[in-house]
Protein backbone atom coordinates (compact mmCIF):
# COMPACT_ATOMS: atom_id res chain seq x y z
CA UNK A 1 0.00 0.00 0.00
CA UNK A 2 0.80 3.10 -1.18
CA UNK A 3 1.32 5.36 2.96
CA UNK A 4 3.62 8.37 1.27
CA UNK A 5 1.04 9.91 -0.93
CA UNK A 6 -2.09 9.23 1.60
CA UNK A 7 -0.11 11.28 4.79
CA UNK A 8 -0.01 14.67 5.42
CA UNK A 9 3.56 16.69 5.26
CA UNK A 10 5.59 15.70 8.00
CA UNK A 11 4.16 12.52 9.26
CA UNK A 12 6.12 9.25 9.17
CA UNK A 13 4.54 6.20 8.87
CA UNK A 14 5.83 5.24 11.53
CA UNK A 15 3.21 7.47 13.10
CA UNK A 16 0.49 5.88 11.23
CA UNK A 17 1.47 2.57 12.60
CA UNK A 18 1.32 3.94 16.63
CA UNK A 19 -2.37 4.96 15.94
CA UNK A 20 -3.38 2.11 14.21
CA UNK A 21 -1.85 0.60 16.70
CA UNK A 22 -4.45 2.01 19.73
CA UNK A 23 -7.05 0.09 17.90
CA UNK A 24 -5.53 -3.21 17.75
CA UNK A 25 -5.16 -2.53 21.63
CA UNK A 26 -8.41 -1.12 22.51
CA UNK A 27 -10.13 -3.82 19.84
CA UNK A 28 -9.92 -6.66 22.44
CA UNK A 29 -12.16 -4.78 25.17
CA UNK A 30 -15.21 -4.40 22.87
CA UNK A 31 -14.46 -8.36 20.91
CA UNK A 32 -14.36 -10.13 24.50
CA UNK A 33 -15.93 -7.99 27.20
CA UNK A 34 -18.56 -6.39 25.52
CA UNK A 35 -19.54 -8.61 22.41
CA UNK A 36 -18.18 -12.69 22.92
CA UNK A 37 -17.78 -13.34 26.42
CA UNK A 38 -18.70 -11.00 29.71
CA UNK A 39 -22.34 -10.44 27.93
CA UNK A 40 -23.27 -13.69 27.81
CA UNK A 41 -21.64 -14.31 31.36
CA UNK A 42 -23.18 -11.65 32.72
CA UNK A 43 -26.77 -12.88 32.41
CA UNK A 44 -26.08 -16.74 32.42
CA UNK A 45 -23.60 -16.57 35.24
CA UNK A 46 -23.93 -13.50 37.76
CA UNK A 47 -26.64 -12.78 37.45
CA UNK A 48 -28.28 -16.46 36.83
CA UNK A 49 -30.53 -15.39 33.50
CA UNK A 50 -33.10 -13.38 35.88
CA UNK A 51 -35.65 -11.57 34.00
CA UNK A 52 -33.66 -8.29 34.06
CA UNK A 53 -30.59 -9.29 33.46
CA UNK A 54 -29.97 -8.43 29.90
CA UNK A 55 -32.13 -4.92 30.71
CA UNK A 56 -29.16 -4.72 33.23
CA UNK A 57 -26.51 -5.14 31.16
CA UNK A 58 -28.30 -2.64 28.12
CA UNK A 59 -28.54 -0.10 31.17
CA UNK A 60 -25.29 -0.46 32.36
CA UNK A 61 -23.58 0.02 29.09
CA UNK A 62 -26.12 3.02 28.69
CA UNK A 63 -24.78 4.97 31.83
CA UNK A 64 -21.13 5.26 30.66
CA UNK A 65 -22.48 6.21 27.24
CA UNK A 66 -24.14 9.08 28.25
CA UNK A 67 -21.15 9.92 31.10
CA UNK A 68 -19.01 10.02 27.69
CA UNK A 69 -21.50 12.14 26.15
CA UNK A 70 -22.18 14.78 28.64
CA UNK A 71 -17.82 15.00 29.29
CA UNK A 72 -16.18 13.90 25.82
CA UNK A 73 -16.88 17.09 24.12
CA UNK A 74 -15.25 19.28 27.10
CA UNK A 75 -12.46 17.11 27.15
CA UNK A 76 -11.93 17.16 23.49
CA UNK A 77 -11.55 21.20 23.88
CA UNK A 78 -9.31 20.95 27.02
CA UNK A 79 -7.10 18.37 24.62
CA UNK A 80 -7.34 21.33 21.69
CA UNK A 81 -6.29 24.34 23.72
CA UNK A 82 -3.28 22.52 25.61
CA UNK A 83 -2.32 19.98 22.31
CA UNK A 84 -2.34 17.10 25.32
CA UNK A 85 -4.39 14.42 23.19
CA UNK A 86 -1.49 12.27 23.53
CA UNK A 87 -1.19 13.04 27.17
CA UNK A 88 -4.88 12.42 28.05
CA UNK A 89 -4.70 9.16 25.59
CA UNK A 90 -2.25 7.98 28.15
CA UNK A 91 -4.48 8.52 31.25
CA UNK A 92 -7.67 7.01 29.82
CA UNK A 93 -5.84 3.79 28.37
CA UNK A 94 -4.54 3.09 31.89
CA UNK A 95 -8.04 3.46 33.46
CA UNK A 96 -9.65 1.09 31.08
CA UNK A 97 -6.83 -1.56 31.17
CA UNK A 98 -7.25 -1.16 35.09
CA UNK A 99 -10.63 -1.48 35.63
CA UNK A 100 -10.69 -4.35 32.57
CA UNK A 101 -8.59 -6.16 34.99
CA UNK A 102 -11.05 -5.89 37.67
CA UNK A 103 -13.65 -7.30 36.17
CA UNK A 104 -11.40 -10.73 37.07
CA UNK A 105 -12.77 -10.14 40.84
CA UNK A 106 -16.55 -10.51 39.22
CA UNK A 107 -18.38 -13.78 40.44
CA UNK A 108 -21.98 -15.39 40.09
CA UNK A 109 -24.31 -13.07 42.24
CA UNK A 110 -21.45 -10.42 42.23
CA UNK A 111 -24.02 -8.04 40.10
CA UNK A 112 -23.33 -4.56 41.93
CA UNK A 113 -19.88 -4.82 41.34
CA UNK A 114 -19.75 -6.05 37.57
CA UNK A 115 -22.39 -3.10 36.73
CA UNK A 116 -20.04 -0.74 38.65
CA UNK A 117 -17.03 -1.95 36.84
CA UNK A 118 -18.47 -2.08 33.48
CA UNK A 119 -19.37 1.22 33.38
CA UNK A 120 -16.07 2.58 34.57
CA UNK A 121 -14.32 0.45 32.30
CA UNK A 122 -15.97 1.13 29.18
CA UNK A 123 -16.29 5.06 29.87
CA UNK A 124 -12.67 5.20 30.12
CA UNK A 125 -12.51 2.92 26.49
CA UNK A 126 -14.96 5.39 24.79
CA UNK A 127 -12.59 8.23 26.05
CA UNK A 128 -9.75 6.48 24.18
CA UNK A 129 -11.66 5.84 21.04
CA UNK A 130 -12.74 9.44 20.86
CA UNK A 131 -8.95 10.87 21.34
CA UNK A 132 -7.46 8.50 19.15
CA UNK A 133 -10.51 9.40 16.00
CA UNK A 134 -9.17 12.74 16.49
CA UNK A 135 -5.60 12.30 15.35
CA UNK A 136 -7.07 10.92 12.33
CA UNK A 137 -7.46 14.53 10.24
CA UNK A 138 -3.69 15.19 11.85
CA UNK A 139 -1.94 12.57 10.04
CA UNK A 140 -3.88 11.66 6.45
CA UNK A 141 -4.41 13.75 3.53
CA UNK A 142 -8.14 14.78 3.03
CA UNK A 143 -8.09 12.97 -0.04
CA UNK A 144 -6.98 9.50 1.61
CA UNK A 145 -9.32 9.81 5.18
CA UNK A 146 -10.95 6.55 3.99
CA UNK A 147 -8.02 4.72 3.07
CA UNK A 148 -6.04 5.34 6.90
CA UNK A 149 -9.24 4.71 8.97
CA UNK A 150 -9.26 1.69 7.26
CA UNK A 151 -5.97 0.77 7.83
CA UNK A 152 -6.77 1.91 12.00
CA UNK A 153 -9.89 -0.62 11.63
CA UNK A 154 -8.64 -3.43 10.05
CA UNK A 155 -5.63 -3.85 12.26
CA UNK A 156 -8.25 -3.14 15.36
CA UNK A 157 -10.10 -5.90 14.34
CA UNK A 158 -7.25 -7.96 13.98
CA UNK A 159 -6.38 -7.23 17.38
CA UNK A 160 -9.90 -8.06 18.34
CA UNK A 161 -9.39 -11.59 16.69
CA UNK A 162 -6.13 -12.14 18.44
CA UNK A 163 -7.45 -11.33 21.70
CA UNK A 164 -10.48 -13.37 21.29
CA UNK A 165 -8.38 -15.68 19.85
CA UNK A 166 -6.30 -16.44 23.14
CA UNK A 167 -9.13 -16.17 25.18
CA UNK A 168 -11.00 -19.27 23.06
CA UNK A 169 -8.19 -21.49 23.30
CA UNK A 170 -7.95 -20.99 27.27
CA UNK A 171 -11.56 -21.29 27.49
CA UNK A 172 -11.34 -24.28 25.09
CA UNK A 173 -8.83 -25.72 27.80
CA UNK A 174 -10.57 -24.78 30.92
CA UNK A 175 -13.70 -26.70 29.75
CA UNK A 176 -11.80 -29.60 28.75
CA UNK A 177 -10.35 -29.89 32.44
CA UNK A 178 -13.62 -29.09 33.63
CA UNK A 179 -13.22 -25.83 35.25
CA UNK A 180 -16.61 -23.89 35.22
CA UNK A 181 -17.15 -20.55 33.28
CA UNK A 182 -16.95 -18.74 36.84
CA UNK A 183 -13.14 -19.24 36.87
CA UNK A 184 -12.11 -19.43 33.17
CA UNK A 185 -13.96 -15.98 32.49
CA UNK A 186 -11.91 -14.04 34.95
CA UNK A 187 -8.48 -15.26 33.39
CA UNK A 188 -9.89 -14.07 29.82
CA UNK A 189 -10.45 -10.39 31.49
CA UNK A 190 -6.79 -10.28 33.01
CA UNK A 191 -5.74 -11.87 29.21
CA UNK A 192 -7.97 -8.91 27.87
CA UNK A 193 -6.06 -6.26 29.82
CA UNK A 194 -3.28 -7.31 28.80
CA UNK A 195 -3.91 -7.51 25.14
CA UNK A 196 -4.69 -4.02 25.91
CA UNK A 197 -1.86 -2.18 27.75
CA UNK A 198 0.97 -3.71 25.97
CA UNK A 199 0.25 -2.81 22.04
CA UNK A 200 -1.11 0.41 23.60
CA UNK A 201 2.71 1.20 24.74
CA UNK A 202 3.49 1.28 21.07
CA UNK A 203 0.91 3.57 19.85
CA UNK A 204 2.86 6.44 23.48
CA UNK A 205 6.36 5.79 21.65
CA UNK A 206 5.17 6.44 17.70
CA UNK A 207 2.71 8.76 17.88
CA UNK A 208 3.23 12.42 17.72
CA UNK A 209 1.13 15.40 19.01
CA UNK A 210 1.42 17.91 15.75
CA UNK A 211 -1.43 20.16 17.40
CA UNK A 212 -0.04 22.92 18.95
CA UNK A 213 -1.17 24.60 22.18
CA UNK A 214 -3.45 27.43 22.15
CA UNK A 215 -3.07 30.81 24.01
CA UNK A 216 -6.07 30.56 26.86
CA UNK A 217 -4.52 26.83 28.06
CA UNK A 218 -1.69 29.13 30.12
CA UNK A 219 -4.46 30.87 31.47
CA UNK A 220 -6.33 30.10 35.13
CA UNK A 221 -9.71 29.64 33.36
CA UNK A 222 -8.65 27.15 30.78
CA UNK A 223 -11.73 24.71 31.66
CA UNK A 224 -14.24 27.57 31.81
CA UNK A 225 -12.54 28.84 28.23
CA UNK A 226 -12.76 25.27 27.22
CA UNK A 227 -17.14 25.38 28.24
CA UNK A 228 -17.24 28.62 26.26
CA UNK A 229 -15.58 26.71 22.86
CA UNK A 230 -17.98 24.12 23.28
CA UNK A 231 -21.12 26.59 22.99
CA UNK A 232 -19.58 28.23 20.57
CA UNK A 233 -19.36 25.43 18.59
CA UNK A 234 -23.00 24.65 19.12
CA UNK A 235 -24.05 28.36 18.43
CA UNK A 236 -21.98 27.45 14.95
CA UNK A 237 -23.84 24.65 14.03
CA UNK A 238 -25.20 26.22 10.46
CA UNK A 239 -21.66 26.88 9.19
CA UNK A 240 -20.67 23.50 9.51
CA UNK A 241 -24.44 22.11 9.19
CA UNK A 242 -22.91 18.91 7.01
CA UNK A 243 -21.22 17.89 9.94
CA UNK A 244 -24.39 18.23 11.76
CA UNK A 245 -26.67 16.10 9.55
CA UNK A 246 -23.72 13.37 9.85
CA UNK A 247 -24.03 13.16 13.14
CA UNK A 248 -27.73 12.92 13.05
CA UNK A 249 -27.49 10.07 10.59
CA UNK A 250 -24.39 8.32 13.23
CA UNK A 251 -27.36 8.55 15.93
CA UNK A 252 -29.39 6.38 13.87
CA UNK A 253 -27.16 3.76 11.92
CA UNK A 254 -24.44 3.40 14.68
CA UNK A 255 -27.60 2.52 17.09
CA UNK A 256 -27.82 -0.53 15.47
CA UNK A 257 -24.10 -1.11 15.64
CA UNK A 258 -24.39 -1.30 18.53
CA UNK A 259 -27.21 -4.16 18.72
CA UNK A 260 -24.86 -6.17 16.90
CA UNK A 261 -22.12 -5.34 19.42
CA UNK A 262 -23.78 -5.78 22.45
CA UNK A 263 -26.28 -8.33 21.82
CA UNK A 264 -24.63 -10.43 19.10
CA UNK A 265 -23.86 -13.72 21.86
CA UNK A 266 -27.11 -12.97 23.78
CA UNK A 267 -28.71 -13.65 21.09
CA UNK A 268 -26.85 -16.54 19.05
CA UNK A 269 -27.16 -18.24 22.37
CA UNK A 270 -30.70 -17.54 23.70
CA UNK A 271 -32.74 -17.33 20.14
CA UNK A 272 -30.20 -19.37 17.80
CA UNK A 273 -29.04 -22.15 20.11
CA UNK A 274 -25.15 -21.40 20.25
CA UNK A 275 -23.00 -22.79 23.10
CA UNK A 276 -20.21 -20.26 24.80
CA UNK A 277 -17.69 -22.09 22.59
CA UNK A 278 -19.65 -21.48 19.23
CA UNK A 279 -20.47 -17.71 20.23
CA UNK A 280 -16.46 -17.31 20.57
CA UNK A 281 -15.97 -18.99 16.99
CA UNK A 282 -19.06 -16.61 15.74
CA UNK A 283 -17.51 -13.62 17.01
CA UNK A 284 -14.07 -14.36 15.81
CA UNK A 285 -15.29 -14.80 12.25
CA UNK A 286 -17.31 -11.52 12.75
CA UNK A 287 -14.19 -9.85 13.31
CA UNK A 288 -12.51 -11.73 10.09
CA UNK A 289 -15.05 -10.21 8.15
CA UNK A 290 -14.97 -7.00 9.69
CA UNK A 291 -11.28 -6.45 9.29
CA UNK A 292 -11.45 -7.21 5.61
CA UNK A 293 -14.42 -5.02 5.20
CA UNK A 294 -12.55 -1.84 6.88
CA UNK A 295 -9.48 -2.46 4.61
CA UNK A 296 -11.18 -2.74 1.79
CA UNK A 297 -13.77 -0.20 2.08
CA UNK A 298 -11.73 2.30 3.27
CA UNK A 299 -9.80 2.17 -0.33
CA UNK A 300 -13.24 1.90 -2.17
CA UNK A 301 -14.70 5.03 -0.23
CA UNK A 302 -12.02 7.00 -1.48
CA UNK A 303 -12.49 5.80 -4.84
CA UNK A 304 -16.26 6.24 -5.08
CA UNK A 305 -16.66 8.79 -2.25
CA UNK A 306 -17.70 8.48 1.35
CA UNK A 307 -21.20 9.61 1.06
CA UNK A 308 -22.17 6.36 -1.61
CA UNK A 309 -19.80 3.99 0.31
CA UNK A 310 -21.19 4.62 3.84
CA UNK A 311 -24.71 4.28 1.96
CA UNK A 312 -24.04 1.26 0.60
CA UNK A 313 -22.82 -0.51 3.95
CA UNK A 314 -26.70 0.44 5.39
CA UNK A 315 -28.51 -1.15 3.06
CA UNK A 316 -26.10 -4.25 3.72
CA UNK A 317 -26.76 -4.13 7.11
CA UNK A 318 -30.76 -3.86 6.60
CA UNK A 319 -29.94 -7.49 4.63
CA UNK A 320 -28.01 -8.96 7.62
CA UNK A 321 -31.07 -7.64 10.33
CA UNK A 322 -33.54 -9.28 8.38
CA UNK A 323 -31.76 -12.36 7.32
CA UNK A 324 -30.91 -12.76 10.93
CA UNK A 325 -34.64 -12.04 12.37
CA UNK A 326 -35.34 -14.53 9.87
CA UNK A 327 -32.84 -17.67 11.01
CA UNK A 328 -33.90 -21.05 12.18
CA UNK A 329 -30.41 -22.65 11.90
CA UNK A 330 -26.58 -21.76 12.94
CA UNK A 331 -26.06 -21.83 9.18
CA UNK A 332 -28.34 -19.30 8.29
CA UNK A 333 -27.40 -16.90 10.99
CA UNK A 334 -23.69 -17.51 10.30
CA UNK A 335 -24.83 -15.78 6.86
CA UNK A 336 -26.17 -12.74 8.95
CA UNK A 337 -23.30 -12.63 10.91
CA UNK A 338 -20.33 -12.12 7.80
CA UNK A 339 -22.87 -10.05 6.45
CA UNK A 340 -22.77 -7.49 9.95
CA UNK A 341 -19.29 -7.92 10.10
CA UNK A 342 -18.77 -6.84 6.44
CA UNK A 343 -20.67 -4.33 7.40
CA UNK A 344 -19.34 -3.09 11.21
CA UNK A 345 -15.81 -2.29 9.50
CA UNK A 346 -16.47 -1.20 6.79
CA UNK A 347 -19.31 1.10 8.21
CA UNK A 348 -17.50 2.19 11.01
CA UNK A 349 -14.24 3.13 9.09
CA UNK A 350 -16.76 5.16 6.48
CA UNK A 351 -18.33 7.17 9.13
CA UNK A 352 -14.94 8.11 11.58
CA UNK A 353 -13.22 9.19 7.73
CA UNK A 354 -16.28 11.50 7.45
CA UNK A 355 -16.33 13.19 10.27
CA UNK A 356 -13.20 13.77 9.53
CA UNK A 357 -12.91 15.20 6.67
CA UNK A 358 -15.83 17.98 7.62
CA UNK A 359 -14.05 18.28 11.03
CA UNK A 360 -12.82 22.00 11.71
CA UNK A 361 -8.86 21.49 11.34
CA UNK A 362 -8.15 23.70 14.39
CA UNK A 363 -11.12 22.20 16.40
CA UNK A 364 -10.48 18.14 15.85
CA UNK A 365 -10.40 17.39 19.36
CA UNK A 366 -13.48 18.83 19.90
CA UNK A 367 -15.41 18.30 16.88
CA UNK A 368 -14.58 14.56 17.35
CA UNK A 369 -15.61 14.94 20.93
CA UNK A 370 -19.52 15.71 19.08
CA UNK A 371 -18.77 12.48 16.97
CA UNK A 372 -18.97 10.35 20.33
CA UNK A 373 -21.61 12.39 21.57
CA UNK A 374 -23.21 10.79 18.30
CA UNK A 375 -21.79 7.43 18.47
CA UNK A 376 -22.99 7.44 22.09
CA UNK A 377 -26.40 8.64 22.00
CA UNK A 378 -26.71 5.90 19.03
CA UNK A 379 -25.41 3.25 21.64
CA UNK A 380 -28.14 4.32 24.43
CA UNK A 381 -30.62 4.64 21.58
CA UNK A 382 -30.03 0.94 20.06
CA UNK A 383 -29.54 -1.47 22.85
CA UNK A 384 -32.44 0.00 24.84
CA UNK A 385 -34.75 -0.22 21.90
CA UNK A 386 -34.06 -3.36 21.16
CA UNK A 387 -34.43 -4.62 25.15
CA UNK A 388 -37.51 -2.32 25.03
CA UNK A 389 -39.45 -4.36 22.28
CA UNK A 390 -38.32 -7.54 23.43
CA UNK A 391 -40.16 -7.06 27.30
CA UNK A 392 -42.64 -5.50 25.48
CA UNK A 393 -43.14 -8.67 22.76
CA UNK A 394 -42.57 -10.76 25.53
CA UNK A 395 -39.39 -11.92 24.94
CA UNK A 396 -39.41 -11.96 21.09
CA UNK A 397 -35.52 -11.24 20.14
CA UNK A 398 -36.46 -11.59 16.27
CA UNK A 399 -39.04 -9.14 16.03
CA UNK A 400 -36.29 -6.86 18.12
CA UNK A 401 -33.80 -7.44 15.63
CA UNK A 402 -36.08 -6.68 12.79
CA UNK A 403 -36.91 -3.33 14.30
CA UNK A 404 -32.97 -2.72 14.21
CA UNK A 405 -33.44 -1.88 10.04
CA UNK A 406 -35.66 0.98 11.19
CA UNK A 407 -32.44 2.65 12.38
CA UNK A 408 -30.21 1.81 9.66
CA UNK A 409 -32.99 2.69 7.14
CA UNK A 410 -33.09 6.35 8.82
CA UNK A 411 -29.81 6.51 8.77
CA UNK A 412 -29.69 6.17 4.76
CA UNK A 413 -32.45 9.51 4.77
CA UNK A 414 -30.18 11.29 6.94
CA UNK A 415 -27.14 10.25 4.79
CA UNK A 416 -29.23 12.22 1.77
CA UNK A 417 -29.41 15.11 3.52
CA UNK A 418 -25.10 15.19 3.63
CA UNK A 419 -22.68 17.10 0.95
CA UNK A 420 -19.56 15.81 1.28
CA UNK A 421 -17.84 19.00 -0.91
CA UNK A 422 -19.89 21.59 1.07
CA UNK A 423 -19.20 20.31 4.00
CA UNK A 424 -15.50 20.37 3.17
CA UNK A 425 -15.51 23.86 2.14
CA UNK A 426 -16.75 24.94 5.23
CA UNK A 427 -14.27 23.07 7.59
CA UNK A 428 -11.49 24.51 6.18
CA UNK A 429 -13.06 27.77 5.20
CA UNK A 430 -11.06 29.62 8.62
CA UNK A 431 -7.94 27.48 8.78
CA UNK A 432 -6.46 30.24 7.19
Amino acid sequence: MDTTSALNPGVRKREVLGWAMYDFANSGYTTVVITAVFAAYFVGGVADKAPWATFAWTAALSVSYALVMLTMPTLGAWADMRAAKKRLLMVVTAGCVLSTAALSLVGPGTVALALVLIVVSNTFYSWGESITAAFLPELARPQAMGRVSGWGWGLGYLGGMLTLGICLAYVLWAQGQGIPASQFVPVTMLVTAVMYGLPALVTFALLKEHAQPRAPAAEPQGLRASWQQLRRTFAQARRYRDFMWLMACAVCYQGGVAVAISLAAIYAEQVIGFQPQETMVLIFALNAAAMAGALAWGHLQDRIGHKLALGLTLVAWVAACVIAALSTTKGDFWWAATIAGICMGSSQSAGRAMAGLLAPPKQLGEFFGLWTVAIRLASIIGPLSYGAITWMTGGNQRVAILSTTVLFLAGLILLWKVDVVRGREAAIRDMH
